[in-house]
């Protein structure tokens, strides 16, 4: 892909990840999200399942990029270019989801904190949830699915603040590398989230739980051949080092 080609592709990809994000705002102003049996259950599943489709888009990029490399086409090298970007719109929408939990669900009095701003009290939001927050922590310390959920946007915050190249540089190529494979288990939990929070007997989670799979194990394939094609005597000598045994 050309430098012209890859600038187009990152305005239409910036287009789509934040279309969902419009529709959303669409749907408020326009009063459909009013209609909906339950508006914070509709804003809940609609963030999440976003920051998991675009999650596991992300995770794609790699493998797509080297099974086309394998049937010698050369048309999706540029789509790791793409990488850092999916990757942060999944953070941008679980973040989103997080916060309808905490400005819609834990009873966060939300006019009041913008009552607050206007009248000119700029702390008032963080007393709002000064007010809420042991209901939050005991909701937290009760609930599996809101600490896997917490526990996988902690790993997408690190991944999305550790993402800038100037981080890249400052700890080395192959740190960021071993950092940035959390983000399979950002997927894992985010999953797991997704089974312990919708109903016993629904398996709507399975469609991304099973994209998920197929994506781990691609990459557990290419390791293994990537560790196979290393002749005998640099892997051995590449154990040693990493052991310290040196002779």
């Amino acid at each position: 892909m050309t430098e012209r080609q890859i600038l187009i592709g990152k305005t239409v990809a910036h287009v789509l990840c934040l279309m969902p994000a419009l529709d959303l705002v669409r749907i408020y102003r326009n009063g459909s999200l009013v209609a909906q049996a339950d508006p914070v259950n509709f804003i809940t599943h609609f963030t999440g399942d976003w920051a998991l489709w675009l999650l596991l888009a992300g995770l794609a990029i790699t493998p797509l990029r080297r099974l086309s490399q394998g049937v010698g086409w050369q048309g999706l090298n540029g789509l790791v270019r793409f990488r850092r970007m999916v990757g942060l719109y999944a953070f941008f929408y679980a973040t989103l989801h997080l916060l309808t939990y905490v400005l819609l669900f834990s009873g966060y009095n939300v006019p009041a904190a913008f009552a607050g701003l206007e009248a000119g009290r700029l702390l008032e939001p963080w007393r709002q949830l000064q007010i809420i927050w042991p209901a939050i922590l005991d909701d937290v310390r009760k609930r599996r699915f809101i600490q896997v959920g917490f526990a996988a946007w902690l790993i997408l915050l690190t991944l999305a603040a550790t993402s800038p190249r100037g981080v890249l540089q400052a700890i080395g190529g192959r740190n960021w590398q071993r950092l940035h494979r959390l983000v399979y288990l950002a997927g894992a939990l985010a999953c797991v989230h997704y089974w312990w929070l919708v109903k016993t007997g629904v398996r709507t989670p399975w469609k991304v739980t099973a994209v998920l799979t197929v994506l781990l194990g691609v990459r557990v394939a290419f390791g293994m051949r990537k560790r196979n094609s290393i002749p005998p005597e640099r892997r051995k000598k590449g154990n040693r080092e990493a052991t310290g045994v040196l002779t």
